[in-house]
């Protein structure tokens, strides 16, 4: 079969290599799934530039969101069968409960072989089921994506009707978040650079869109438009550079998920306005199994389609991760496989 490959030793795009492996065989407790699709995250490309930690393993096979059809089971599997549509759970080991150190070591395309191949053996234990009106494109794009915004908003934010969430970007996380909370009868405030993508966002279901070009202190902005009230969650993407804006929007006694680090990793942060406003932080790290089956349930009751930006072809994967890399994207990215 082929896929894609990468070395610890050689980081970078252009180190992103094709190549033959053999064909994976499941064994006790695995199933082989034959890949349809696969979709990008930022993380993807921290992964590929060696800025995501020490991989587990080299050679490695990078991605961890990917959908395809069961085509081989071992013994003992009764959780599938062959002919069922599935995806890889970002962490493998990540079944329910509270993260672990143990189970963040079985994350996909990052400690261990990701997706980005013909073939993909998982445990039984590591698969979902995809939702019947979803193709395998719209599929791939939920592992990472779609189970973090989920978590930040209805597992951990325990999000309501009425509530006011304030999303930055328009890239997978914040557009699949602006569909749950609307989906769950939030109003949502959404920032980006682009007044189209502010528009397509609107068209989504945002009530409000904040160029922050225009707007730089888009926090103002937020708190004038909610009579100075603050919004009760914000789904933080830019890491520490948007931080302290974010807490400045926050109402008091809302929640923070602290998802992504898009501005950077370290810088300074107002953690008076944390105490002052008791205001809640919660990182988010993607989140188990048990997730991201009570999720694809939502998304199979209200039909929902994730908004997929552009379709790469398998041989065209270097292509896609550089249009990611431009940020043009609004939505996701996937490759076809």
């Amino acid at each position: 079969m082929q896929a894609y490959e990468l070395r610890n030793d050689q980081p970078g795009l252009e180190a992103l290599t094709l190549v033959e492996r053999p064909n994976p065989q499941p064994q006790v407790g695995q199933v082989l799934v034959k890949m349809h699709a696969a979709s990008l995250n930022y993380r993807d490309l921290l992964v590929i530039k060696g800025a995501y930690g020490s991989q587990a393993i080299q050679p490695i096979v990078p991605l961890s969101d990917g959908a395809g059809e069961v085509v081989a089971v071992g013994s003992g599997v009764n959780r599938v069968q062959i002919g069922d549509r599935v995806a890889g759970a970002f962490m493998q080991t990540f079944l329910a409960g509270e993260l672990t150190s143990e189970k963040a070591k079985s994350a996909l395309g990052g400690a261990i072989d990701g997706v980005l191949a013909e073939y993909v053996v998982f445990s039984e234990q590591g698969i979902v089921k995809i939702p019947a009106h979803l193709s395998y494109e719209e599929a791939a794009t939920l592992p990472c994506a779609a189970v973090t915004a989920w978590n930040a908003l209805v597992a951990e934010g325990q999000l309501k009707a009425g509530d006011t969430v304030l999303l930055q970007g328009t890239g997978g996380v914040s557009l699949f978040a602006l569909q749950f909370a609307r989906m769950m009868g939030a109003t949502v405030i959404i920032t980006s650079s682009s007044d189209a993508k502010l528009e397509r966002a609107k068209q989504l279901g945002a009530a409000v869109g904040i160029n922050y070009k225009t707007t730089p202190h888009w926090e103002e902005a937020v708190w004038a438009l909610t009579d100075h009230r603050g919004v009760d969650h914000v789904i933080e993407v830019g890491g520490s550079n948007t931080l302290s804006q974010s807490l400045r929007a926050v109402r008091y006694g809302g929640r923070i998920a602290l998802i992504g680090v898009l501005t950077g990793t370290a810088g300074d942060v107002q953690t008076s306005a944390i105490l002052h406003k008791h205001v809640r932080v919660q990182g988010i790290y993607v989140g188990s199994r048990d997730l991201f089956e009570t999720m694809n349930r939502a998304i199979a009751l209200h039909k929902m389609q994730p908004v997929i930006d552009r379709t790469f072809p398998f041989s065209a994967a270097k292509e896609a991760m550089r249009y990611l890399e431009s940020g043009a994207h609004f939505g996701k990215v996937v490759i076809s496989i």
